[in-house]
């Protein structure tokens, strides 16, 4: 079966997608500016995730937006002024590249109001979402296109009925920056059954080494528990706490986790967002080699220097 079959079978066909955070970390980049808007070599890092999730099968995104995110909007819209002039002067490349974005997938825009955490806007879409299965995408996160990840988290949804969630494999120093996974192995070395999650443990209270990163395939049962759900951490509606109760067996399906061990970027993290920048940018079609070249001779720079 190919992608596009196994797509079009799943019960799962909409995408939401948080990005209503005020992207403090980029100040004063972000002062004026969407931190999703924010460049990955030629593309803000919003078209990572949207592309991700159409090559998915999803062809439904809700973006869940907050204020002061109008060019994030517009970014997803038709530009005439542009393509006119684009059309005029016969340059067909960019013009694609603008066409790109505004056909993608029917993006919807629906905002927040206020900043009450990850599990507050993941239950906003309830009235786009209504009582189907669907998959929730980080903007934070961009998965590398050539390891795709949402694929098999909805073919997993789809076998075992179940929620799913995308774990990573991290240093046990580095798991209080996550949500961690307690889990029971499975019949499938990357597929666990998650029994808890902890949200941001320290190292010696971690029950794994299983980050939660931000891909979700969830049941629409996740919106009863977070209508009923008190604020946690950060006096926030943390969508770890959620889950954790649907892993505990108060929901009427078990949860699951995926394993990636792919290419992850963090571009809410600012040398995340600069590595991202480096490491797509050398593969990157037309920009590739010279980035590559440059590269090399900034890498023998920066040793001689060192050990100058």
């Amino acid at each position: 079966m190919t992608e596009v079959q196994r797509a079009q079978k799943s019960a799962v066909t909409k995408a939401v997608i948080p990005a209503a955070g005020l992207g403090t970390r980029f100040l004063p980049a972000t002062k004026a500016m969407p931190k999703e808007m924010l460049p990955i070599v030629d593309k803000p890092a919003i078209q990572y995730v949207v592309e991700e999730a159409a090559s998915a099968g999803l062809g439904d995104v809700l973006i869940i937006t907050g204020r002061n995110k109008d060019n994030l909007v517009n970014h997803f819209d038709s530009v005439p002024e542009l393509e006119y002039s684009l059309e005029r002067k016969g340059d067909d490349g960019k013009l694609g590249k603008v066409h790109e974005s505004s056909e993608l997938a029917e993006v919807y825009f629906l905002r927040q109001g206020q900043p009450l955490g990850l599990g507050h806007a993941v239950g906003r879409a309830r009235g786009h979402v209504g009582d189907e299965s669907f998959a929730v995408l980080l903007g934070d996160d961009l998965i590398d296109a050539r390891d795709p990840l949402l694929d098999r988290m909805i073919a997993e949804h789809d076998a075992r009925g179940a929620t799913v969630i995308a774990l990573m494999e991290v240093p046990q120093e580095s798991i209080h920056l996550y949500g961690c996974a307690a889990v029971e192995a499975t019949d499938d070395a990357d597929v666990v059954r998650i029994t808890g999650l902890v949200e941001k443990p320290a190292a010696a209270e971690a029950p794994s080494n299983l980050a939660v990163i931000g891909r979700y395939v969830l049941r629409p049962e996740i919106f009863d528990i977070l209508d009923e759900l008190p604020p946690g951490r950060g006096g926030e509606i943390q969508l770890t706490d959620a889950l954790h109760q649907l892993a505990e067996g108060k929901g009427e399906a078990p949860v699951y986790g995926v394993i990636f061990r792919g290419r992850r970027y963090d571009t809410g993290d600012r040398a995340d967002w600069i590595k991202a920048n480096v490491l797509l940018g050398v593969d990157h079609d037309e920009l590739g080699t010279e980035i590559s070249n440059w590269v090399i001779d900034f890498a023998e720079q920066l040793r001689a220097r060192r050990e100058g």
